[in-house]
């Protein structure tokens, strides 16, 4: 259940950093509550799911998929531009994340 939970915090960080680039966008207190209570869910499961896995890879795994899904989030819904490099760097984190998990 604890991956589970880590999957849910993961969402938590994507959508929060959706919330983000909308609400500066926007300007609104409907997309600042979002922000506040997608983060805030994701910090929770991210509790959660540190109660059986370890600090370390349950932040690695984390902040990689958060990082790798804000990204994909980005270029998709946000017409962010796509390049080698960024490709390139998405790879690391995300070889990062399960090299470190293969390790523990």
């Amino acid at each position: 259940m604890a991956w589970f939970y880590l999957f849910l915090a993961s969402f938590g960080e994507i959508f929060g950093v959706a919330s983000i680039n909308m609400y500066l966008k926007k300007r609104s207190w409907k997309w600042l509550l979002t922000l506040v209570v997608v983060f805030g869910l994701g910090f929770y499961f991210l509790a959660l799911a540190m109660r059986d896995i370890p600090l370390g890879t349950a932040y690695a795994i984390w902040t990689g998929l958060g990082a790798t899904g804000a990204v994909i989030m980005g270029v998709v819904f946000f017409k962010e531009k796509m390049s080698i490099l960024r490709i390139i760097f998405l790879t690391f984190i995300i070889s990062g994340a399960v090299g470190l998990r293969l390790a523990s």
